[in-house]
Formats: C-alpha cells, structure tokens, sequence
C-alpha cells in the first residue's frame, strides 16, 4: 500500500467471525418472521458495491447528485461553523464527496486527520492511499466497525470533531432504530462537536418510485444480489428467476420500501442454517427501507437525543438536505 505508514493507521473492532455470525443471526432473524425481512447491509459485496456506484450515476437516482450540490455549495460554511480538527465519517466507503469537506477544513486551515469507519477494510485501505497522496499533511485513522453494533466514534487527537453522516443512510433505519443511533451518537459527542447530517425529503412518489426501479434495471440486479449473497455464504439454492424486484412507497411511514416478490410458490433451502423457508406466490421479501423525511419531524427527532439543529440546507430543487447539528 503506497501510503505513509505514520499517517495511515488502521484499526479493527468486530471480532474475528462478526460477519458470519451476524449473517447467520439476521438470516435466520428475518426468513422466519412474518413478514419476510432481511437487512440492506448485505447487498454489498463487491459485486453489489459496484452495482450501487452505478446506480449513483442512473438520471433517476438524484440523491447523490443532490447532496453533492449541497456539499459544493456549502462545505466552506460547515468549515467555517465548526472549525474541526478532526473529520469523522461514518460509513465511509470510497470517501469520494467527503473530498469537499476535506478541502474546505483544509483551507479554514484547522484540519488535522480524517476518521473515517466502514465494514470495508478493502474500501478504508484504497480511499486512505488516495487521501494520504492528496492531502500531505492529513493523517487518516481508520476503523473496521459495523454500525450496527452501534456508533461507537474513534478517540481523536485533537477536537473538535465534525462527524459525517452522509447519503441519507439514516433512513434505512425504522423510528425506534433512529432514535436509538441518535442518543448513542449524542452520548459519544463532546461539546464542541458537530454532526452533519444527509436525509433525503419527502417528495413526489414517482419521482421516489423511479428513483428504486430504474429503466436500465441496475437496481433491480443490485436487489437480487442479496439473494445471491445468500447463495454462496450459506449454501442457499435461491432461483433469482422465481422473484420479482419491486419499490413500494408507503404513504403512512412516508418510506420507499425495496422487495422481493416471490413469482411463484417455492422452498428455499440454507444448508448452512439447516433450514427450509416456503414462499406463496406473490409473497415479499422486504430487503429494505429508505425514510424519506420532513424538517419539521427529523428536527424534532434529533432535539429529542440532545441536538440542536444550526442549519439546514437542501438542494435547489429542495429534494435532499444536509443539516448541522450540536450536542446541547
């Protein structure tokens, strides 16, 4: 790796089984319950990794386009409220729009090293070659952690930190699942800290719709790969030409909800759980849910962890926003 070793270090805090473990656990978990579940973190190998940074680019998926502009626009501001030495993110993955903030802390002249934490060693060790050539000076901590387990933020150096968010991950969360993650987050946060939240609004349910089942069908593949997931960790003989990709949007939760209809009825077998789950015809699979939000609803979600929201910014067509927050 052609990086240098005093300012690129690496950490690991899942145990040595995590992966296989918590696939085994959410597997089981979620092909027994009614209805059918299973988490979106298991979309990303490296075949589903690709297939999502395509999807980033499709015309109808606007939320990466939109929170860029945001981060174009705005990231000398963030640089200027918070003055962070340190730049935490959370889930990191390939850091490429974190660059913005980068360059902006970078030129408030206060940046002192990046924090990035993802499940991807392969992912923090590339995106930590590439900053280390581009920013001399930047030392980069990195850590191997499931954010599932909670978001236990990394020690810095030096504060404040500005933790990052970014992507409108938080809305593959239900209301209870957010709650908890935001009086974990908060409890972690020191004074002086900030957080820099992405969420995508809500908005009209076909502009929504197409967002999940583009033309081309890379979204489509991306939610079948799950199933191939399974295929080959556990043994599973999932026929991916017996279900059906389909984006549901549910107005009473106001969330787009991805599933896999089963086209007929079938036995799916998982040797490795030693088990056998039947699918009726037309039965769905929930493989995940992506909250759209109101600003009224998620400000009010976060001053109940112990936030106060500073600034809210969204794109010029208002279909995404950043929002900047401090513990109180």
């Amino acid at each position: 790796m052609n990086t240098t070793p005093e300012r690129f270090t690496l950490h690991h805090r899942l145990p040595e089984h995590h992966f296989t473990d918590a696939l085994h656990t959410d597997v089981l978990k979620g092909l027994t319950a009614t209805p059918k579940t299973l988490p979106p973190k298991w979309f990303y190998d490296a075949r589903g990794s690709r297939l999502f940074e395509t999807i980033t680019t499709l015309p109808e998926y606007y939320p990466t386009r939109a929170e860029r502009e945001i981060l174009a626009r705005q990231a000398g501001e963030v640089a200027r409220r918070t003055r962070a030495r340190t730049l935490v993110e959370l889930g990191s993955g390939s850091s490429a729009k974190t660059r913005l903030l980068l360059d902006a802390l970078t030129a408030e002249g206060t940046l002192e090293e990046y924090a990035p934490l993802d499940v991807s060693r392969d992912a923090l060790e590339e995106a930590g070659a590439a900053l280390c050539r581009a920013y001399p000076d930047l030392r980069v901590t990195a850590t191997v952690t499931d954010l599932d387990a909670g978001p236990a933020l990394p020690r810095a150096a030096s504060g404040p930190r500005l933790v990052a968010f970014l992507g409108s991950t938080i809305g593959n969360l239900d209301r209870a699942q957010r709650a908890a993650f935001h009086a974990g987050l908060r409890a972690e946060m020191a004074p002086g800290d900030a957080l820099l939240l992405g969420a995508d609004l809500v908005k009209d349910p076909e502009t929504l719709r197409r967002a999940y089942d583009d033309a081309l069908g890379v979204t489509a593949d991306f939610n079948l790969n799950v199933l191939r997931v399974l295929n080959r960790e556990l043994e599973a003989d999932f026929d991916l030409s017996a279900f059906a990709h389909r984006a549901v949007w549910d107005a009473r939760d106001e969330r787009v909800e991805m599933r896999l209809r089963s086209r007929r009825p079938q036995t799916v077998k998982l040797p490795a759980l030693d088990l056998a789950v039947d699918f009726a015809r037309d039965e769905d699979l929930r493989t995940e849910i992506s909250v759209k939000f109101r600003r009224s609803g998620l400000t009010a979600e976060l001053e109940g962890a112990g936030f106060a929201v500073r600034a809210w910014w969204t794109d010029h067509r208002d279909r995404f926003a950043l929002l900047l927050a401090e513990p109180v």
